[in-house]
């Protein structure tokens, strides 16, 4: 049986798979792009249930600051800023350096 939540995770994760290459967006800015802003903790727990979904990238979700506070659930110690800094991102003390340079804004994005 599919509840609520399946339908509002499958909607960020079609956002999540549009956030381009090297760019990331924030949980707060995913939940405002669906018409429920207030929702950005949800968001989280899209991205937390988006293990092993390769055609997810889970790592370019970060918080409204860039701070890397989904870290602790993926694999490694480190695997969420490696991901990231192979993709051009600079990461110092979990926080994504010159984070407005790489934020990509949904609702302004994909209209």
């Amino acid at each position: 049986m599919k509840s609520k939540n399946d339908n509002f995770f499958q909607k960020v994760y079609a956002v999540v798979k549009k956030i381009p290459y090297g760019r990331v967006t924030s949980y707060g800015a995913i939940a405002k792009h669906l018409g429920m802003a207030r929702s950005a903790r949800m968001v989280g727990w899209a991205m937390n249930n988006a293990h092993g979904m390769e055609d997810v990238p889970a790592h370019r979700v970060v918080n409204r600051k860039g701070l890397l506070t989904g870290k602790h659930h993926f694999e490694g110690t480190n695997l969420m800023q490696q991901l990231l800094e192979s993709e051009g991102i600079k990461i110092k003390s979990d926080q994504i350096l010159e984070f407005e340079n790489f934020f990509w804004d949904p609702s302004k994005e994909l209209k």
